[in-house]
Formats: structure tokens, C-alpha cells, sequence
């Protein structure tokens, strides 16, 4: 008699994908976050002039960016190739995404100083964060969006086109289009 075994991922990789327990501390894992590690330290080293090289950096690092991508260092991520960047996005000084999972960033979206996206968390389970074990969810950000200075977006959240999160926001919950919102927690305050 054959037992169907289900599909389950089998590298940490494939695990961090799916929103599975994973271990960061994986050598392939590893290997990939010093390749962003040093593409991101050679881009916030780039003097302003330096646009080609930029552009290039960017397009080693990113797993797909649109035309007119402009990203004031330093910035910061974890992988790199988890993040899809849309035509005319703006990031201002110091934003970072931990992107262990995918990050989709629309066109015409503008991020300013200090935000941070994170897919990545860990364990609210003490005896299960003591193993090293984490979890990653996808972060989508629609379209015409602005994301003031300061806010935080969590895991697992979808932000709907021609939104407005205000400064030092705490996104942890999916966000409307056409809203403007702002808090901790993040709250939709009116329509646009």
C-alpha cells in the first residue's frame, strides 16, 4: 500500500516561503544574507554622482525594480532578491525591509526616513523562539501609495492603492484603498 506524502518544503528556504517554522542560522540562508549585506554596504557608499553604479547594485540586489526607482542611503534588507519594486518608488533615508518573505511595492509609492517593512517575526511561544526557529509573511503595498516617516509595517499586511499611512504608524492589520490611516495600531481615520 503506498502512503501519499504531502508536499511539504523541504530546504529552510522553501520553509521561510511558505510561512513555516524556519532556521535563519541555515548555511544557505547565511550565504544569502552577506551577498545583500554587501551589496547594500556598496550602495550606501556610492557618492550622489554614482547613479549608474547605483542602478546597477540595485538591479543585483532586488529580484525586479521598475523604471525611475530612486533610493536615498543608507538602506537596508535582509535578502534582497525577496523584494519586487514597482516604476517611480521613493525611499528616503534609513529605510530597511527584512524581507524573509516577498515584499511587493507598487508604482508611484513614496517611503519616507526610517521605515521599516518586516515580514519577519518570531515565535510569541517562548519555548519555541528558544529553538531559533522564525516565521516570515508577504507584505503587499498597492499602488500611489505614501508612507510617512517612522512607520512600521508587520507581517503578513496588504496596504490597498492611493492609501496614506501616517507618520509613526503601527501597521498590523490590512489597510483599505483610498483611506488615509494612522496610529498604533494603524486605523483608518477617512476615505480619500
Amino acid at each position: 500500500m503506498l502512503i501519499k506524502m504531502e508536499n511539504t518544503p523541504q530546504t529552510e528556504q522553501q520553509k521561510m516561503l511558505a510561512g513555516e517554522l524556519y532556521l535563519a542560522s541555515d548555511p544557505e540562508l547565511a550565504l544569502a544574507r552577506q551577498r545583500a549585506s554587501k551589496l547594500t554596504r556598496l550602495y550606501n557608499n556610492t557618492r550622489e554622482e554614482q547613479l549608474e553604479t547605483r542602478q546597477q547594485i540595485l538591479l543585483e540586489l532586488f529580484d525586479k525594480i521598475g523604471n525611475n526607482l530612486y533610493i536615498t542611503p543608507p538602506f537596508y534588507c535582509d535578502y534582497g532578491c525577496y523584494i519586487k519594486l514597482g516604476n517611480n518608488v521613493y525611499m528616503n533615508y534609513n529605510c530597511m525591509i527584512l524581507d524573509c518573505n516577498w515584499v511587493e511595492i507598487g508604482d508611484n509609492v513614496l517611503l519616507a526616513p526610517n521605515v521599516q517593512i518586516y515580514p519577519a517575526y518570531h515565535p510569541i511561544d517562548p519555548e519555541l523562539r528558544l529553538s531559533g526557529k522564525e516565521l516570515a509573511a508577504p507584505i503587499k503595498i498597492g499602488n500611489n501609495v505614501w508612507i510617512g516617516g517612522g512607520a512600521i509595517i508587520c507581517p503578513g499586511v496588504e496596504i490597498g492603492d492611493n492609501t496614506t499611512i501616517g507618520a509613526g504608524s503601527v501597521v498590523v492589520n490590512n489597510i483599505p484603498e483610498r483611506v488615509l490611516a494612522v496610529g498604533n495600531p494603524c486605523r483608518v481615520i477617512r476615505r480619500l
